[in-house]
């Protein structure tokens, strides 16, 4: 079989053709100056397109109506968010919409204290942060862009214009897509992106692509809409395009019983559960999978910037921090969406990992065909995130950090989580029995995927490989260390049954010192498992 960056496959177009300015911070900065004070009250109506740079000779993106399904055609504008257009025009008065007065909304301010770039540690927030203040009227008072009469109230299913411009100036400096016509809608974290996703893609009984281990909640996700998921078997950098393509060449819907898949999901960065990460050869030749069978792709992105420092071996330090912004930038593997020159990818960001879980705020970047009918999505159900949520990201990521800020901040998670990463590596090396456990140093995210040799049980000839995975995983709880079991994450559910043991363990959730122990617990459970009987 042919490595990946060999495969016999013409794209339909060159993503190497594509050249494209660079956006830059002092661009959009100068952009900002340019178009003056942004003014957008309740519910005031927004896109993307109002804050992209002005750029032109981009393609446009390749048009979807034959893979939208039933009901991603059936929704419709909603009446009521699109009269909230006239609420711009000066002197009106509405009687139309059920927009309550912010006179009784009973929160007058709230206040948040924060770090204050580049000085982010627990501690320095602690003595040294900054607060910042979001009252009630401080857009119509003049002190800010974004106040509480407009976060609390109803809004539009794009979410509020304040974030829309931020999110869209971000995803312009990271991914700088090579068509015309993108756009960003906000959702409520990545899960409901990809709700959205399947519900505009996939009829009931409907097959999705994604990697032979992949993210669970996903996989319930589509089960719930009576859409499976098809493996494509993986090696240290996430999915094969070979086995991709050998899939696509030779699906035969009867012996199947679907049709031939037309959607693809994949996490490249820091795979949840494997910790594997695409790098640029391997996207590109996915990307051309994609092209020749024209596949859309789900990218589920929330580990993206948990990129880390090469690990250089037990107890060894880690390598610098990357010395500017750009440095930064310019070190992160091409995101599909950079790649993406026919409108053929969904990106899904989140604020989950990088900032906290509990904001529920992430966002869908695609063409605007897609974009239009995921705001029609949400103007029927979640309608879009908390207010609260977004005005406290809009103080922190817009008002106080600004792009350059919020950079910075990613640069010290990406050290944070190599000095977490490192830590749980060197005691891997240190406590595991390598004869049983092996595992590859991920290079993103934040699991460690660790492979058991079951083959040397010595029950193996008697009890099922899940079998021994359970009885490791209740000696592990025994011991005292919780770890995830590999069968938690695959992608085919049923009857299936994995040719190898694997279990996840996280470096995100623990202090250091409990990491080391715990990794100790479980190789003391591995051992006990499979000593003599």
């Amino acid at each position: 079989m042919a490595p990946p960056s060999a495969i016999d496959i013409v794209a339909v177009s060159d993503t190497e053709a594509i050249t494209i300015p660079d956006p830059t911070i002092d661009g959009i900065a100068s952009r900002r100056l340019k178009a003056g004070k942004l003014v957008a009250g309740t519910a005031s109506a927004t896109n993307s397109a109002l804050f992209k740079s002005p750029f032109t000779g981009k393609p446009k993106a390749k048009r979807w109506d034959h893979y939208i399904t039933v009901e991603g055609k059936a929704r419709h504008p909603s009446a009521l968010k699109g009269a909230a257009e006239h609420l711009k025009k000066p002197g009106l008065i509405s009687l139309g919409g059920g927009l309550p007065l912010a006179e009784n909304f009973p929160i007058e301010e709230i206040s948040i204290k924060v770090p204050t770039a580049p000085h982010f540690s627990e501690k320095d927030a602690r003595e040294s942060g900054k607060i910042l203040t979001a009252g009630k009227y401080d857009a119509s008072e003049g002190s800010s862009v974004y106040d509480l009469a407009i976060a609390l109230n109803y809004a539009q299913g794009t979410g509020s214009a304040q974030m829309i411009r931020f999110i869209t100036e971000h995803t312009e400096l990271v991914c700088n897509p090579a068509y015309a016509d993108w756009g960003c809608v906000l959702t409520v974290g990545s899960t409901s992106s990809l709700d959205k996703g399947l519900r505009t893609f996939c009829e009931r009984g409907d097959v999705v692509l994604a990697e032979e281990y992949t993210y669970s909640s996903a996989v319930e996700s589509a089960a719930a809409l009576g859409v499976n998921f098809i493996p494509i078997k993986m090696d240290s950098e996430g999915l094969l395009p070979e086995e991709m393509d050998d899939i696509l060449n030779t699906w035969d819907e009867k012996s199947r019983g679907a049709r031939k898949p037309h959607v693809l999901y994949t996490v490249p960065t820091g795979q949840n559960p494997t910790g594997a990460t695409q790098s640029a050869t391997r996207r590109k030749a996915i990307y051309k999978v994609a092209q020749k069978h024209d596949i859309y792709i789900f990218e589920d992105e929330p580990y993206f910037f948990l990129q880390m420092q090469p690990y250089t071996g037990p107890d060894s330090p880690s390598a610098p921090p990357p010395a500017s912004n750009e440095a930064f930038l310019k070190t992160l593997v091409p995101t599909y969406l950079s790649l993406d020159v026919d409108g053929r990818v969904m990106r899904m960001d989140s604020f989950s990992k990088v900032i906290a879980p509990g904001t529920r705020v992430g966002w869908v970047t695609a063409s605007e065909q897609i974009i239009e009918r995921i705001v029609r999505a949400n103007e029927s159900s979640v309608q879009n995130p908390s207010g609260l949520s977004q005005i406290v990201l809009f103080k922190l990521l817009d008002e106080h950090w600004g792009h350059a800020g919020y950079f910075q901040w990613l640069i010290n998670l990406r050290m944070e989580y190599t000095r977490r990463r490192d830590t749980l590596l060197d005691a891997c090396e240190k406590f595991l029995p390598k004869d049983l456990v092996s595992w590859n140093p991920p290079a993103a995210g934040m699991f460690l995927w660790m492979k058991v040799d079951y083959h040397k049980h010595p029950a193996a000839s008697r009890k099922t490989i899940l079998e021994i995975e359970d009885e490791i995983y209740l000696a592990a709880v025994e011991e005292g260390v919780l770890v995830a079991k590999g069968s938690w994450f695959i992608a085919q559910r049923g009857d299936f049954v994995p040719e190898e043991l694997f279990f996840r363990a996280t470096f995100a959730a623990e202090s250091q010192d409990k990491m080391t122990h715990a990794i100790e617990r479980f190789g003391a459970a591995v051992r006990k498992t499979f000593g003599p009987e």
